[in-house]
């Protein structure tokens, strides 16, 4: 009855992610733990919040004996799946319901919380603490989102899956909205605890990082006529700082991902995600270049961190260099959240001010890839010929 899966659920897991209620009681009768915990540290009561099934949820609490506390972290968790989950998008008044019950149980029991300190991610928002804080963030529908993160982070952790396809999620949103800045913000947060969590030769890090990426060149690329505005009236362009913390964060861990690509046996998935890493650093360094301008201390925090991983010999799995890929109109990021129909098209390689860096960076001019090609034979090639670059 109470057997596991390699992530640790067990049949009650299943049925009550289902919204399974009658299979949910028969197990519970014939001695399924509702306390047994997945490996995310989810057990029935949780997973029934993760998931939106109320009735299940209901049926719980009513059978089963929690402290107030932990009712209270339910209600309030089951309120912040309904703003997530898209079949319920119209049921931002039942998610105040629940949150309203939650804060009657902590005033009737005396049940505080534990405030987590405030994101810049989230606006420097704090979670609501009174009756009158829910009341008043009923009639916008954007705090009671971010509310809603905030909730799963002090309940759930912030290296809880839920929790990171929930920051992937409402940056989603903002970016269909068109509120690029709040889109990053969130993707950025969510890269920062996919690199703590794992490493940059996992595939959910190199899909938020490939979606940050190209977010971020769509931007830089766009026409002028069509560029967003922020309710300041200035362009929600990428700006030099967020570029240059999502370029730190990868370099930071590339030398440590270089060293685990070497421990014997190497997986073609982990040596194609170290490649796409390093394509988004060499996108990276165009975009910093891009918004650095003329500030000469921008110029040499570049400078510094290009040098810093030029003098590794960072290579691709095919032994190409830095040099190699940024001569190269194959270099390019896609992500599938973006409709990129022409990608070559689009492409911002071969470029000369990445190529004049990289060289005055001590870049190896006659470094040679797999195939024995150096960057001048590569940029020579016709499909990849750019004079100056030449």
């Amino acid at each position: 009855m109470n057997s596991r899966d390699i992530q640790n659920k067990t049949a009650l897991h299943y049925a009550i992610q289902e919204h399974r209620l009658e299979t949910t009681q028969l197990l519970l009768e014939h001695g399924a733990n509702p306390f047994t915990k997945s490996r995310y540290g989810d057990d029935a009561l949780q997973t029934a919040c993760l998931k939106g099934a109320y009735e299940i949820f209901e049926y719980l609490r009513s059978n089963i004996h929690y402290t107030p506390e932990r009712i209270a972290n339910a209600l309030e968790l089951l309120g912040s799946s309904i703003l997530t989950a898209e079949q319920h998008q119209h049921n931002e008044s039942q998610a105040i319901a629940y949150w309203r019950q939650a804060m009657e149980i902590r005033l009737r029991e005396n049940v505080p919380k534990q405030a987590l300190p405030p994101r810049e991610a989230f606006g420097n928002v704090t979670e609501f603490s009174t009756m009158e804080e829910i009341n008043s963030i009923a009639f916008d529908l954007d705090d009671m989102r971010i509310q809603s993160l905030i909730v799963s982070e002090r309940i759930l952790g912030h290296q809880h899956k839920d929790f990171l396809f929930r920051l992937l999620y409402r940056g989603a949103f903002f970016a269909d909205s068109m509120r690029y800045d709040s889109c990053l913000k969130l993707w950025i947060l969510s890269l920062e605890i996919r690199i703590e969590k794992n490493t940059l030769l996992h595939s959910d890090t190199v899909f938020v990082t490939q979606a940050i990426v190209r977010l971020m060149l769509n931007l830089n690329l766009m026409d002028a006529e069509f560029i967003p505005f922020d309710v300041q009236g200035q362009p929600e362009l990428p700006s030099f700082v967020e570029i240059h913390k999502v370029f730190s964060l990868l370099t930071d861990d590339i030398v440590e991902a270089k060293r685990l690509l070497a421990i014997k046996p190497v997986y073609k998935k982990q040596k194609d995600n170290f490649d796409k890493i390093l394509k988004c650093i060499t996108h990276l360094i165009f975009l910093m270049l891009a918004t650095a301008g003329k500030d000469e201390t921008k110029l040499h925090l570049i400078h510094t961190g290009v040098y810093k991983i030029v003098k590794h010999d960072i290579r691709t799995s095919n032994q190409d260099t830095l040099l190699h890929m940024c001569v190269s109109r194959l270099n390019f990021v896609k992500h599938g959240y973006f409709a990129d129909h022409n990608l070559s098209a689009k492409s911002v390689f071969p470029n000369l001010d990445v190529v004049k860096l990289l060289l005055n960076c001590s870049a190896k001019v006659n470094a040679r890839n797999e195939c024995r090609s150096t960057p001048l034979f590569i940029a020579s090639i016709p499909y990849n010929y750019n004079f100056e670059v030449s």
